[in-house]
């Protein structure tokens, strides 16, 4: 196994890369000091959990001393270790999303969903998605505090990705770890590209969520791919804009054909015709489609379209 790299984020703060699919800058993990022990935001999947605990050991943390495990969101990127990762670490109370805390505790329906999407490969990419224990799993909706040194980890509720969505402010650092509410945004990418899978799809909810976390007024945003960078209130317009434009262009697209394949492939048509536009032409190898693929985007927004009655019967 490669060493995790552990980037400083300042103020004691840590981001612990877990290599998923064997590559860089596609999944952190984020290990925050606080006054009663350690807390980790995100676990990733499975498959990359003892890259996790080799970053924390790394940044010379005793895993009995992380007392906390938050998820932003149940999509096996985030958070499918989060059972699995109750025996590496504790010590520690794991919180997630009211409304996941069951699919957590029995992830039956998490694993059909996972072969239904990724068939074959699916056991390789997330690894074994194991029941997280419900004694050790706290329930958020949305306004806990918990301490952190030099501040506080504020639950933000940021439903739109999904309905079980959360976002968390880190008072010290002046910080937004935003999951998916911001899109992924590579190192090596342009722009965030959107973030809207199936099956709970929300575009009204996920721009609301856009204007909650401007409210928070933080320095940096944080994104679980990958990372911070950029100036958050511009970058959550421009984000907006994104999402708006691969709106359109799906819903064009599905009005003349309403498969998934067409719509894919239309948006990514738009997308690298608007990285062109910008100076920014289209490498061979897009990475970005490792953690947000044009056929998930397509399978969310035609998804959202149905059920929000946007295409003729």
């Amino acid at each position: 196994m490669k060493v995790p790299a552990v980037h400083e984020l300042g103020q004691g703060r840590l981001l612990v890369d877990v290599g998923f699919r064997e590559n860089e800058g596609l999944i952190a993990s984020f290990l925050l000091p606080g006054p009663d022990g350690w807390t980790i935001i995100e676990t990733g999947p499975t498959s990359c959990l003892e890259r996790l605990v080799a970053g924390v050991l790394r940044a010379g943390v005793d895993p009995r001393e992380v007392v906390r495990i938050f998820v932003t969101h149940i999509h096996l990127d985030h958070a499918g270790a989060l059972g699995a990762a109750a025996e590496k670490f504790p010590e520690a109370e794991l919180f997630a999303h009211r409304a996941g805390v069951g699919h957590l505790v029995d992830p039956t329906k998490l694993i059909e969903s996972a072969r239904r999407a990724w068939g074959a490969a699916s056991d390789e990419l997330w690894g074994p998605i194991v029941p997280t224990p419900a004694l050790r799993l706290g329930p958020l909706d949305g306004g806990e505090v918990f301490p952190l040194n030099d501040g506080n980890l504020e639950v933000i509720a940021t439903p739109g990705h999904a309905k079980h969505h959360l976002a968390f402010l880190d008072t010290g650092l002046s910080a937004v770890f935003t999951g998916d509410a911001a899109g992924v945004l590579l190192t090596d990418g342009w722009r965030a590209r959107p973030a809207v899978p199936p099956p709970d799809l929300d575009l009204e909810l996920l721009f609301a969520s856009l204007d909650r976390i401007a409210a928070a007024e933080a320095k940096t945003l944080l994104r679980t791919h990958f990372g911070s960078g950029g100036e958050p209130k511009a970058d959550l317009v421009a984000y907006r804009r994104a999402v708006e434009e691969w709106r359109d262009v799906a819903l064009g697209a599905a009005r003349v054909t309403p498969e998934i394949p067409y719509m894919a492939q239309a948006l990514r048509e738009h997308e690298e015709a608007v990285a062109r536009a910008s100076g920014h032409a289209p490498t061979s190898e897009d990475r970005g489609a490792l953690v947000s693929g044009y056929e998930m985007a397509a399978m969310g927004l035609l998804r959202y379209f149905r059920t929000h009655e946007l295409l003729p019967r």
